[in-house]
């Protein structure tokens, strides 16, 4: 499985890249692949071990402040590994034969 989400404060002013940074940190010492971009980190691996990942993360912003968001999207495809990197390299395939792929 794959969850893209984001964890930020709220009522802390708008310079939030701190607290993101204590759920990012949670997310690298995971050890499970993951990505993090200007809007979302994704991470992969098996339901429980990903969630408890979130949980955690959720946590560490949640210790530095009384309220937090969490916005959560996530892609259950038992039996798939590596789709965080095999999703990507299928678009940059479909893009490098400069055709919609459809006929």
């Amino acid at each position: 499985m794959i969850v893209a989400f984001s964890v930020s404060p709220l009522g802390v002013g708008e310079d939030v890249g701190e607290y993101v940074a204590d759920a990012v940190r949670v997310v690298r010492e995971s050890g499970l692949p993951h990505r993090t971009d200007a809007m979302f980190t994704s991470i992969e691996g098996e339901w429980d071990e990903v969630m408890d990942v979130v949980k955690r993360a959720v946590a560490a912003v949640e210790a530095r402040s009384g309220r937090v968001s969490l916005v959560l999207k996530a892609d259950i495809r038992p039996g798939v590994t590596d789709g965080l990197t095999s999703k990507v390299e299928t678009v940059e395939r479909y893009l490098a034969e400069g055709g919609s792929g459809r006929s």
